[in-house]
C-alpha cells in the first residue's frame, strides 16, 4: 500500500509539473507570435518592394550590360525564392503556436470546427522533433496520407490533438525501443492517415516498432499501466485517449498489434452536425 501511495505521489507531481510546463509553453508561444508576425509582413513587404525594383530595372535595360542584367535577374529570383520561404516556413511557425494556445486556452468540452488533417500533421511533426530533441541520434521515416478536401470537423481540437500526440509519442517510443536492438539494417516507419468513411472519419497510426505482448494488450488501457522504465511514463497516456474519443466524441478505437512486428491503431469519430 505504501508503495502505491508513492508511485500515485510521483505520478500527480509529474502532473503538476507538466501543466506548469504547459502554462509556460502558452506564454512562450504567445511572446513568440508577434515577432514571427513582423517577420511574415515584412517578408511580403519586402517582396513588393523587389517587384517594383524589378520594374524599375525592366525600365532600364538598355542602360545596362548584358552581364550585369543577367547578374540582376539571378539576384532578383534568388530574392523571391528566398521572401516566399520566409513567409512559408513563419506561417508553418504562426500555426504550430495557434495550435498551442488553442489547447491552452480552449474551453472543456467546446466542440469547434477544425481542419483534422492540419491538427493531426501539426503534432504528428510536434511529436517527432520532440522525440529528436530528448534521443540523439533517433530518426525516422513518417508516411504521410490526408484525405484532399477534407471539410471541417466538429471535435473537442485541444482535446483531440492530446491523442494524437500521445499515439504519436508511443509510435516514436516503439520505433526507438526495437532500434536499439534491431539489426543495421532496421528503418523505424511511422504512417499517419486520415480520411473520411460515410458520416465519420478516422485517424490511423502504423509503426513498425517492437510490437505488444498480449499482457500489454490487456492491461492497455489501465491507469497507472506502463512498460516504461520510472519516470519515462505515467501509464495514463491510453486512459486518456479512450476517454477522448469514446467518452468526449462518441468515438472507437481499434488497435492491432504483433510482437516484434509493429502495432497500428485508428481512432474513428463520427461526423458531429
Amino acid at each position: 500500500m505504501e508503495q502505491e501511495v508513492e508511485k500515485l505521489k510521483a505520478q500527480l507531481q509529474k502532473q503538476e509539473k507538466l501543466a506548469s510546463l504547459g502554462m509556460l509553453s502558452a506564454g512562450i508561444a504567445h511572446e513568440i507570435q508577434n515577432p514571427l508576425n513582423f517577420v511574415i509582413n515584412f517578408s511580403k513587404m519586402s517582396d513588393k518592394l523587389l517587384k517594383d525594383l524589378t520594374e524599375i530595372v525592366e525600365d532600364n535595360e538598355d542602360k545596362l550590360s548584358e552581364d550585369d542584367r543577367e547578374d540582376m535577374e539571378d539576384i532578383v529570383s534568388d530574392l523571391k525564392e528566398n521572401m516566399a520561404k520566409i513567409v512559408e516556413h513563419g506561417e508553418r511557425a504562426i500555426s504550430i503556436i495557434r495550435g498551442i494556445l488553442l489547447v491552452s486556452r480552449g474551453k472543456d468540452g467546446e466542440f469547434l470546427p477544425t481542419d483534422i488533417c492540419q491538427l493531426v500533421k501539426e503534432y504528428v511533426w510536434l511529436s517527432y522533433h520532440a522525440m529528436r530533441a530528448n534521443q540523439k541520434g533517433f530518426n525516422l521515416s513518417i508516411h504521410e496520407e490526408y484525405e484532399e478536401g477534407m471539410p471541417l470537423m466538429m471535435v473537442i481540437p485541444q482535446d483531440l490533438s492530446r491523442a494524437v500526440l500521445n499515439l504519436m509519442n508511443n509510435a516514436c517510443y516503439a520505433v526507438w525501443r526495437k532500434s536499439q536492438t534491431a539489426p543495421e539494417d532496421y528503418k523505424p516507419e511511422v504512417s499517419v492517415s486520415v480520411k473520411t468513411e460515410g458520416n465519420a472519419f478516422s485517424i490511423s497510426f502504423c509503426d513498425n516498432g517492437e510490437g505488444m505482448t498480449d499482457e500489454v494488450k490487456n492491461h492497455l488501457f489501465e491507469a497507472f499501466y506502463t512498460t516504461k522504465p520510472v519516470g519515462q511514463g505515467t501509464g495514463l497516456g491510453m486512459g486518456i485517449i479512450r476517454d477522448i474519443i469514446e467518452n468526449e466524441h462518441d468515438g472507437k478505437i481499434a488497435f492491432d498489434s504483433t510482437e516484434g512486428v509493429g502495432t497500428s491503431f485508428t481512432l474513428t469519430i463520427p461526423v458531429r452536425k
